[in-house]
């Protein structure tokens, strides 16, 4: 299983679960991140940090150390 911190811009997944603090989870899950959503990865910033996602209709800026709480599924 891979994380989203691993995956690169036009990449395709789907969410597969989310560890991390409670507070990290509960943010996640309120803007829409629940597990079986797919995720596109749009951007990732020069340094590599942020990442920039999109899952359905909402876009979204997320640090390396939040992706990698994100286990998903890649698609081909």
């Amino acid at each position: 299983m891979a994380r989203l911190d691993q995956l690169r811009p036009g990449d395709r997944s789907i969410l597969e679960s989310i560890s991390g603090p409670p507070a990290l989870m509960q943010r996640l899950y309120e803007i829409g991140m629940l597990e079986g959503e797919v995720v596109d990865v749009l951007g990732v910033a020069p340094l590599g940090d942020p990442i920039e996602i999109q899952i359905g209709q909402t876009r979204l800026s997320l640090r390396r150390q939040e992706a990698a709480a994100i286990a998903v599924r890649i698609l081909d």
